[in-house]
């Protein structure tokens, strides 16, 4: 497969490396001279220098062929959002994935349809709310394309749907329980599974239904 990454820092450093380590082509684009240096010494002539906004940047290192896929990795979300809509729509590349610095910025990536995105910050967000018993919802996985998400709940005392058979359950339109994990092990329930408490309820829904789902499942 040959990869486009743009942005040679820790995160395009390690992707190029794993990548030609799995026997993958791959050409990392840097504009900072001091960093070019260093990837230079290491990657020789798979490192470019230049401005990954820039077309004759991204013409000389190979999008017209196009590249299977193009990674932008770069710090400035701006940046990102450019070098993706270039790809895209002006030399046909479909699969792009970027990187977003700024969780405050992903609605302009959704906008634009940019998908998949990477956020560091979400992603260790997201690890913190599992982590935090009290938190009751956890957003697990976005999927973006599909306009769908998998979302965690955990039954408590309290909880609505404690004792409640999945059957019985009045779901958002479009919601699903999609498996319960119970002392440590995951099932696929059917319409006669009974939640317990200490249960985690992994459901997939529409973006928006969450509040709605949090009182079927938790509390009103």
């Amino acid at each position: 497969m040959y990869l486009l990454i743009a942005g040679g820092g820790k995160v395009g450093t390690n992707l190029t490396r794993s990548l030609l380590r799995d026997g993958h082509e791959v050409t990392l684009i840097e504009q900072r001279p001091y960093r070019f240096e260093k990837l230079e010494a290491e990657f020789e002539h798979q490192v470019m220098r230049g401005d990954a906004t820039e077309l004759y940047v991204l013409e000389r290192a190979g999008i017209k062929r196009p590249p299977d896929l193009l990674v932008a990795a770069t710090g400035d979300d701006e940046d990102n959002i450019i070098i993706c809509q270039l790809a895209r729509e002006k030399y046909g590349v479909d699969n792009v994935i970027a990187r977003i610095n700024d969780p405050r910025n992903q609605p302009y990536f959704d906008l634009l349809g940019i998908s998949p995105t990477v956020s560091a910050t979400g992603a260790i967000m997201g690890l913190i709310e599992h982590e935090v018993p009290d938190h009751g919802l956890i957003h697990l996985l976005e999927l973006r394309k599909e306009n769908l998400e998998i979302v965690e709940l955990t039954i408590d005392d309290h909880a609505n749907a404690k004792g409640k058979r999945v059957g019985g359950l009045k779901l958002p339109e479009g919601a699903r329980v999609i498996s319960v994990v119970r002392n440590g092990t995951a099932e696929i329930p059917d319409e006669q599974t009974q939640l317990q408490v200490g249960d985690q309820v992994l459901a997939i829904l529409e973006p928006g239904k969450e509040d709605e789902l949090r009182r079927v499942l938790l509390r009103d």
